[in-house]
């Protein structure tokens, strides 16, 4: 993350969204902040709040894909969520809370993963031992005062093993591998599990009995579960716990999707355990407060949080004040336009007409797009939004799905090897759907 400027952060995102500069400078900066923030001296450091981001949008703009491709550019933990699944507490589904022990689980993968393979070499090197030690066991009788010419033999007999292993020759023998399998709270109860205090996940799970398993397997899937077991042994716990801590409270990111099906009023009639109910706990969580978790406190104060919203039959406005103050960046993205079509379709990385081309090579079929055809389904995918509900970018995936339907079916038997795609053919394969008002709306 320290290396990305915000002018390269929004260079790579260019490279798989179309358009929507607002957002992706608005993101781009929040994400150098965080830098920024961590090069201050200590008691400036705590001060200093994330500015969090609410962008608004119809659906199909790219908001959930700006923060996915976000979240493959920053080393830091990330999550998406929707607001929707979230309730008051004290009903039955997930309390907001839940989102921040989501985050440091996956801070903790993260760790865990870069320690692994801080310790990977060593690991190698004891995993080769063990794997030789099953290969070439000791015989019956061995003492460890035999005389030294059994003992070069025997070392030499090693070696030989040992280089067949590095040579690879040796992958499909079977070994026996002893594993262990402790089972998970979300495992064994389900949802149920997860709805569960943190407290009593802890205290359930040394409830669980460890499953131990021995099994006979290839020395490549062997390889792999005994390099798991001799990391874990080189790996400092609770370094690891400690290090997703903080790397949670200081570089977390959540990203709040379909933050606009919350807002609402205060209900007149019973409870209003999703909207009104689940804004009152979000807030604190936005504000800074401390989450308990199975591994220790986490405080949320400089969580940036990244809310999306469609806001059809809301406003931001219509969200708690409260709330409001706290996602100072509102961002607008704009409706795609024809030529927005035609360029998603085309330039990003793994355009569309890409992805296409690609899968129906595996079937030895060459594709080519005419440029008419492009700007036929573009413009089709523009009249279809305007017409109907707008939906984005995600009109161009029905529309590529209708023109290469019968081409798809037919692909494995086809002798043609090499098609040509046509504005003509595009037209002729959504005639009948674009003509009729109600086909189009629930076909396209």
């Amino acid at each position: 993350m320290e290396h990305l400027t915000p002018k390269e952060i929004v260079a790579e995102l260019d490279r798989y969204i179309v358009g929507q500069a607002d957002a992706k400078r608005a993101v781009a900066v929040a994400i150098r902040n965080r830098w920024r923030r961590q090069q201050l001296p200590e008691p400036m450091r705590q001060d200093v709040s994330p500015k969090n981001i609410i962008m608004i949008g119809p659906t199909g703009v790219g908001k959930t894909e700006i923060a996915r491709r976000l979240a493959g550019l920053v080393s830091a933990p990330f999550i998406k969520v929707e607001a929707t699944k979230y309730t008051e507490v004290g009903y039955h589904g997930r309390d907001v809370e839940s989102m921040v022990r989501d985050l440091l689980d996956v801070a903790l993968q993260m760790v865990r993963v870069e320690m692994t393979e801080a310790v990977k070499e060593p690991a190698q090197k004891q995993v080769e031992e063990r794997l030789i030690d099953m290969l070439l066991p000791l015989p019956a009788g061995y003492a460890a005062d035999d005389d030294e010419e059994a003992k070069q033999k025997r070392e030499r007999n090693r070696e030989k093993i040992r280089d067949q292993l590095r040579s690879g020759s040796l992958e499909d023998r079977l070994v026996e591998v002893n594993t262990e399998d402790r089972p998970t709270v979300v495992g064994v109860l389900g949802q149920a599990g997860m709805e569960m205090d943190v407290e009593f996940q802890s205290m359930f799970e040394k409830m669980l009995p460890t499953k131990r398993e021995t099994k006979k397997i290839p020395v490549a899937d062997a390889r792999k579960i005994m390099l798991s077991q001799e990391a874990e042994k080189l790996i400092d716990k609770d370094r690891i716990q400690r290090s997703a801590i903080t790397r949670t409270e200081q570089s977390g990111i959540i990203f709040l999707d379909e933050i606009d099906k919350v807002c609402g009023t205060e209900s007149k009639q019973g409870p209003d355990v999703s909207r009104q109910g689940v804004q009152r706990d979000l807030l604190p969580i936005v504000e800074g407060s401390t989450v308990m978790t199975k591994y220790g406190p986490v405080k949320t104060d400089h969580v940036l949080f990244i809310a999306a919203g469609a806001f059809h039959s809301s406003k931001p406005s219509d969200l708690m004040p409260e709330l409001q103050g706290r996602f100072p960046i509102r961002v607008e993205l704009q409706d795609l336009t024809k030529d927005d079509f035609v360029r998603i379709l085309t330039e990003p990385t793994n355009a569309l007409t890409k992805q296409t081309t690609a899968l129906l090579n595996t079937e030895g079929l060459r594709v080519e797009f005419a440029a008419d055809a492009v700007e036929a389904m573009a413009q089709i995918a523009f009249d279809v939004n305007r017409r109907t509900s707008n939906i984005g970018a995600r009109r161009l995936y029905t529309i590529l799905e209708r023109v290469f339907e019968e081409i798809s079916f037919n692909a494995p038997e086809l002798k043609e090897k090499e098609i040509k795609i046509t504005g003509e053919m595009v037209r002729e394969r959504l005639a009948e759907a674009v003509k009729d008002e109600d086909l189009s709306k629930f076909i396209l």
